[in-house]
Parts: structure tokens; C-alpha cells; sequence
């Protein structure tokens, strides 16, 4: 292993957001140190952050340890080309692209596949048909699905100059501005991150963009209690969080978790609510017959035991799949269940209005 095979193994280091060049023809591959077992890699940067810099940190920290000798330690250093001029006096660039931003709420869950992200894209879009100006933020950094629920796998945000500072253009679609990590890498790519660095990085993605006036910024949070969680709830203004679960008695023994932690002291933040997501199945040529697949009314019982209130209970509907599927979000019909998300998007903005 020499520093002319580290150079050819970061070639296929490739950054999004500049065509698909790699790192290495873009010319941030400032140095390459071999101590014994221990690679350094110095990445730089323009002045300005660059929105992919932890991803990037993270990708050539995973394409050397993938094709060097077992036991090779990589530590990658930034640096920056120009010294960035100081900061004016004002705003700082968290408070200044969220102070026009009234709402901003947490959607979460205890753990996965209970379709917080379907809940969270829904809720977003019935929202803006009920007339109010919307945001959300894909948080779920390992798997982002806002861009295949939406239709807008291949767009790209525009990222513009404003002074001396970057900002990152939310696409709109259906009313609702979306940012979300996962316009930043391939479909099929695995964003290999340890803790630190997707925090770092859902923290640009959510304070880099020109969300401008939003009446409600969803941010759609990973599913668990990690630390990516308590990351983004001390360093976003988030307001409170809703809690998404199915009615399974295994989904609610997690989403005890997830309540408890938005509850612990350390966090500190209100729970404005319960949505049982899959509460029944509804076949279409009988809409008035009810099976409980994953039992009744779980979520109920959990919203009464916690004191938090049930803001809605969301059916399986086979056109939710198929919309999401389809990148139109099922809550832009009139069918029952675009009716189940626009009740829901009602009692949220009931509760917090």
C-alpha cells in the first residue's frame, strides 16, 4: 500500500453534488501520510462548508478501510483553502434560515417500519392543501425515503451564494418544500456514517436551507432513541414531537421508549401526540368492513396511559403503498385515506394553533 493506490482508491469517491467527480480530480485530496498502519488523508474545502462535507469525511474514511490491509487506521483532516472572513454581526445562520419558520415539530417512533415516513410525508402534504405553508426535513439519514415518496429521485437542490454564506434551495412539490439528504447520494448508495458525522450533517441539511416563511417545519427523524436523536433535538429549535406506532404490542413497547425519552429531563420536550398508523385494514370492495390485522386499538390504550392524545388513526390502504410507490403521496386524493391524513393534519394544527 502506497500513497499512488490510496489516490487511485479515492477516485471512486465521487461527490453529488458536483456532477459525479471524485474527489480527487476535484482536487481535494490536499495530502496523503503513511505512518506504519495509519493513513491520513487531508480533504480541503472551499471556504464556504460545503453541505456534503461529512459524507464525504465518511466515504473515504470507508473506501480505504474497504481496500487497505486488515488493521489500517484512517483518520481524515479538513482544511479550508481561504480563511472564511469573520462573521458580521447578527443572526447566526441556524437563526437566521428558521426565523420565519412558526412550527417546528419532530416526527418520530420507537422503531422502524411502522411508517413514520409515510405518516410524516402525508401529514406534510395534507397540511398544505388545508392552506398552510410547509416544510420537511428527511432526517432518517441511513434511509432517506422522501425523494422516492415524492417523485424527485433525480432532481437536485440548487445551492446559491448570499453574501459571504451558502444556502441550499428546498425543491417544492405539491405545495411542500423538501430537502433531504438523500438528493445528495445515489439511490443505491449506503451512507456509511458513524454518530458524529450524520448528526454534523442533518445539522447543515436542516440550518443551510432558505426554508423561508413555514407555518410547520416536519423534521422526519430516524427511528429509535440514539444519539443523532438527542443531536438534533438540542441543536434544533424543535418545538415537541408526534409519535408514530402501530397497534402491535411489540411496535408500543418501543414507542414507550421514544416517549420516554422526549420526557427525560435532558430533553425536555412536549409530545403533542399519538398517530396508530396500519390501525385496521379496509379491503376496497368492502369499505365498511374493519380486520385488525395488528390488534385494536393499541395505540389508544398507550395514548391514555402516557396522557398524550390520539391525533389520528391511518388505515392500510393498499393505494397508500401504491402512491408512495408512485411518488404521489396518498393524502392528495379524496379517497378514505387522503380523508384519514387531512383529519389528522387538521387536529395538528388544531393542537398547536
Amino acid at each position: 500500500m502506497n500513497i499512488n493506490d490510496i489516490n487511485l482508491w479515492l477516485r471512486a469517491v465521487e461527490h453529488p453534488a458536483k456532477g459525479d467527480k471524485n474527489i480527487v480530480e476535484l482536487g481535494m485530496v490536499e495530502r496523503v501520510d503513511i505512518e506504519g498502519d495509519i493513513v491520513t488523508v487531508t480533504l480541503a474545502f472551499p471556504k464556504h462548508r460545503d453541505p456534503l462535507a461529512e459524507y464525504l469525511i465518511g466515504s473515504t474514511k470507508a473506501t480505504i478501510i474497504r481496500n487497505a490491509p486488515e488493521g489500517t487506521q484512517v483518520e481524515v483532516k479538513t482544511i479550508i483553502k481561504d480563511e472564511a472572513p469573520k462573521k458580521k454581526p447578527g443572526l447566526d445562520l441556524d437563526e437566521e434560515e428558521l426565523k420565519n419558520v412558526k412550527h417546528i415539530i419532530g416526527i418520530a417512533s420507537g422503531k422502524g417500519g411502522v411508517g413514520k415516513s409515510t405518516v410524516a410525508v402525508n401529514l406534510a402534504v395534507a397540511l398544505a392543501r388545508l392552506g398552510y405553508k410547509v416544510g420537511l426535513a428527511d432526517a432518517d439519514v441511513y434511509g432517506p425515503s422522501v425523494p422516492k415518496m415524492t417523485g424527485s429521485e433525480t432532481d437536485m437542490p440548487d445551492a446559491i451564494m448570499d453574501g459571504e454564506k451558502e444556502v441550499i434551495l428546498p425543491l417544492e412539490k405539491y405545495g411542500v418544500k423538501w430537502m433531504s439528504i438523500g438528493y445528495f447520494a445515489k439511490p443505491e448508495q449506503a451512507l456509511i456514517w458513524r454518530g458524529p458525522m450524520a448528526c454534523n450533517a442533518l445539522k447543515q441539511m436542516i440550518l443551510q436551507v432558505r426554508w423561508g416563511e413555514l407555518d410547520f417545519l416536519l423534521i422526519d427523524m430516524p427511528p429509535g432513541t440514539g444519539d443523532i436523536h438527542i443531536s438534533l433535538v438540542h441543536d434544533i429549535p424543535m418545538e415537541g414531537a408526534v409519535i408514530v406506532s402501530t397497534p402491535q404490542d411489540v411496535a408500543l413497547a418501543d414507542v414507550e421508549k421514544g416517549v420516554n425519552m422526549f420526557r427525560n429531563e435532558s430533553v425536555n420536550k412536549p409530545i403533542f401526540g399519538l398517530v396508530e398508523n396500519m390501525a385496521w385494514f379496509t379491503p376496497a370492495e368492502h369499505p365498511d368492513e374493519k380486520y385488525y390485522i395488528f390488534g385494536k386499538e393499541g395505540g389508544v390504550r398507550m395514548a391514555e396511559k402516557y396522557g398524550i392524545q390520539l391525533l389520528g388513526q391511518i388505515p392500510i390502504v393498499q393505494s397508500i403503498r401504491e402512491c408512495g410507490d408512485a411518488g404521489e403521496p396518498a393524502a392528495l386524493s379524496s379517497r378514505p385515506d387522503g380523508l384519514a391524513f387531512l383529519a389528522l393534519a387538521e387536529k395538528v394544527a388544531e393542537t398547536l394553533y
